[in-house]
């Protein structure tokens, strides 16, 4: 096994599959801001699984830092997962697509060019259900989800002839820190660990699209069929 590059690494989402990927015996970077606070994490994965866990600093809208930390690793990774988000305030507009999209592809092509020469990888991105179709109560944050979704999608059709694999993942509710609050339907929610499980599994098999729950994909399919003149009056 080899090491496995998680960004965004401080999240619920995120330190699930940590664990998952380190239960399955692969060595992990775990990147993200203020790095200090994932120390005991780390430890903890050391210790419960016997793997290699090494934290990064990453400031994903740090953009020129973004090739030195890649080039800088000791050994590199066999594939990435960026878990990377920013709900926000419509106030925030610039943070959030900065966050959700600009950042995060900025990051990933450093690691595509890399993957496509060395003819092997692979790349998973949380993306989002809310790209699928634009809401009055988070369009700026899904239209950011909705840009990353089509750029992972160009790049998995240039990166195929490489061998490199790219997975994008549209999780519906899950309940993390970052919804807590929410009044989220209970059936319709999954938990971070449910949400890790199903992104091993589609990696491994060379899934192209997974959405967790399973059960969105027929939600947004129907979603994306209501008329517009219709949608826009369902106050959503």
């Amino acid at each position: 096994m080899s090491y496995v590059l998680i960004i965004g690494a401080k999240s619920d989402i995120a330190k699930a599959t940590a664990r998952e990927y380190a239960k399955h015996g692969y060595d992990l970077y775990l990147a993200a801001r203020n790095v200090s606070e994932l120390e005991t994490f780390a430890n903890d994965i050391t210790i419960r699984f016997d793997r290699k866990v090494k934290c990064i600093e990453l400031d994903i809208l740090d953009y020129i830092s973004h090739k030195s930390i890649y080039d800088g690793l000791e050994e590199k990774p066999l594939g990435i997962i960026s878990a990377v988000g920013y709900l926000g305030e419509l106030s925030e507009t610039q943070k959030i697509i900065d966050t959700n999209y600009t950042g995060v592809v900025h990051f990933i092509n450093i690691i595509a060019n890399d993957f496509e020469q060395r003819k092997s990888g692979f790349i998973v991105a949380i993306s989002s259900v809310a790209g699928d179709r634009g809401r009055k109560s988070n369009y700026i944050y899904g239209s950011a989800k909705a840009a990353l979704t089509t750029y992972l999608s160009g790049l998995r059709n240039r990166l195929y002839a490489a061998n490199v694999h790219v997975l994008t993942v549209k999780p519906g509710f899950v309940a993390t820190k970052m919804t807590e609050g929410m009044d989220l339907p209970k059936k319709l929610t999954a938990k971070p660990e449910d949400v890790a499980t199903d992104i091993y599994k589609a990696q491994q098999n060379g899934k192209n699209v997974l959405y967790t729950k399973w059960i969105w994909k027929w939600i947004m399919l129907i979603i994306k069929t209501i008329p517009e003149f219709q949608f826009k009056k369902m106050n959503l």
